[in-house]
């Protein structure tokens, strides 16, 4: 499995306030990942960027389009500082991989879906190949939050 990749994709977000008001976003996103860090590109729909947010162990920045700066101790401090909203960055790219508390799996074995600490991961695949990458994810904290992730490319970083 990858140690090392970058994603394109394309995003919805909704997140549910405690009135029950669902909030609405969306847009294109790179993600980077190593074993060191990571690095996210975060565009609107027309792709025009808006943020990057760069993680290292012991500290995560955010510099946004409009100049604002934020730091963290982790990525998923970061989000929540910002955004006031608990986003599993730092779980995502071994979610993306399939990596964890998988409680379904399809007829090559590949995640089709898995659940941890109250959060659901769902998985789509483009093909039938058993060592096929999902091409789409919906993460989910069921009444809360629902990140919608299709995945329009892969790569394998060195």
């Amino acid at each position: 499995m990858l140690a090392a990749f970058a994603v394109d994709a394309r995003f919805a977000l909704v997140f549910v306030d405690p009135a029950r008001r669902a909030d609405n976003s969306g847009g294109r996103l790179t993600w980077e990942h190593r074993p060191d860090g990571d690095r996210i590109l975060i565009a609107n729909p027309l792709g025009i960027g808006v943020a990057e947010i760069e993680s290292v162990p012991g500290r995560a920045t955010l510099r946004a389009a409009d100049g604002r700066n934020a730091e963290a101790a982790d990525a998923d401090s970061l989000i929540a500082a910002v955004t006031g909203q608990p986003l599993p960055a730092q779980r995502l790219p071994d979610w993306l991989r399939g990596r964890g508390n998988v409680l379904a799996r399809d007829a090559g074995a590949r995640p089709l879906r898995l659940d941890e600490d109250g959060w659901r991961v769902d998985f789509s695949y483009a093909g039938d190949a058993p060592d096929a990458l999902p091409s789409a994810l919906v993460v989910a904290r069921p009444g809360e939050f629902e990140l919608r992730l299709r995945i329009d490319e892969w790569r394998n970083l060195p």
